[in-house]
C-alpha cells in the first residue's frame, strides 16, 4: 500500500511550505496544486490504523525531498523527526515500512531539467544516504526511483510532467541514462545497496477486482504495492484510493468486492 507525500500530506507549493518542480506551472496556472490536500502531515497516524484491516502487511511511504531537504544542504531536522514518527507508528501496527526516496516530484532547487544536469548526481546520492542512514533500523527496504521509466517518459516524451517537454527523444534518453546510472550507483553503495528492493510493481485500483487478482498471481517482484491508500489532491493524484474522508472523519470508501480481491 502506498503513501505519497506530495498528493496527500498538503502544504506543498504555497508559500511558506516545500517548493517542488511543479511550483512554476501552478503558480502559471496551468494547473492545480495539491493544496491542503488530506492534511496527512499531521494526521498520518488516523490513515494507518487502517491498513492492518484492510489485509495489508506493510506500506511504502514517500519521504518527500523538497520537505527534508528544502534548500541545497539545508536539512529539516523536524521533517525528518516527523516522518520517523510515521515509521514507528507504522512498525507499532505490526506494518512493514519500504521507503521511496524519489517519486514524481523533487526539490525546486534541482530545476526542471534535474536528470539532465550531472550536478544533481551527488545531490540524489546523498539524500539517499541520509534517508537510509537516518532511518533503516526500521525500514524493510528502499525504493530509489518509484517509476524511473515514467520519470522520463511523462517530462520528455509526453509534455505531461516537468519539465513539460514533448518528443525530446535526446534528452530522454540521456536523463534515462542518467537515473539508470544513479540507480547502479545506489545499487554499489554500502550503505544503501543493501536496502534496496531489487524489483517492485505497483498496480492501480481503477481496473476491475479481477484484474488485480490476475495481476497479482502473475507478477514475480520482490514487493507489490497498491496505489494508493489516498488519492489525494494535485498533479500526482491518483485515480481512486481505499479510504475516504468526510467532515474529517476516515473511513473505508472501496466496494466489498475490491477489498477481497486485495486481501
Amino acid at each position: 500500500m502506498t503513501l505519497e507525500g506530495y498528493a496527500v500530506e498538503g502544504g506543498y507549493d504555497q508559500p511558506g511550505g516545500p517548493m517542488t518542480c511543479y511550483v512554476p506551472t501552478i503558480a502559471l496556472g496551468r494547473h492545480a496544486g495539491p493544496g491542503v490536500s488530506d492534511d496527512l502531515w499531521r494526521n498520518y497516524e488516523k490513515v494507518l490504523d487502517f491498513v492492518p484491516g484492510l489485509g495489508f502487511d506493510g506500506i511504502r511511504l514517500t519521504v518527500e525531498w523538497a520537505r527534508v531537504e528544502p534548500r541545497p544542504g539545508e536539512v529539516d531536522q523536524r521533517a525528518l523527526e516527523r516522518y520517523g514518527e510515521v515509521i514507528a507508528y507504522a512498525r507499532s501496527l505490526d506494518l512493514a515500512v519500504t521507503l521511496a526516496l524519489v517519486d514524481a516530484v523533487w526539490p525546486s532547487w534541482l530545476g526542471q531539467e534535474a536528470w539532465l544536469l550531472p550536478w544533481v548526481v551527488p545531490h540524489v546520492l546523498d539524500h539517499a544516504r541520509r534517508m537510509v542512514s537516518t532511518f533503516a533500523g526500521e525500514l524493510s527496504g528502499v525504493v530509489a526511483f518509484t517509476q524511473p521509466r515514467e520519470l522520463v517518459t511523462s517530462g520528455y516524451l509526453h509534455a505531461s510532467a516537468p519539465p513539460w517537454r514533448r518528443g525530446a527523444h535526446h534528452d530522454a534518453a540521456f536523463a534515462q541514462a542518467q537515473i539508470d546510472g544513479l540507480l547502479a550507483a545506489l545499487g554499489a553503495d554500502a550503505l544503501v545497496g543493501p536496502r534496496l528492493v531489487k524489483s517492485s510493481a505497483a498496480m492501480g485500483l481503477d481496473v476491475a477486482p479481477e484484474q488485480l487478482v490476475d495481476a497479482r498471481n502473475s507478477l514475480d517482484v520482490e514487493e507489490l504495492y497498491v496505489r494508493s491508500l489516498l488519492r489525494g489532491s494535485g498533479p500526482t493524484a491518483v485515480a481512486q484510493g481505499l479510504l475516504i474522508q468526510h467532515a474529517n472523519v476516515w473511513s473505508v470508501g472501496a466496494p466489498d468486492e475490491l477489498l477481497s480481491a486485495l486481501r
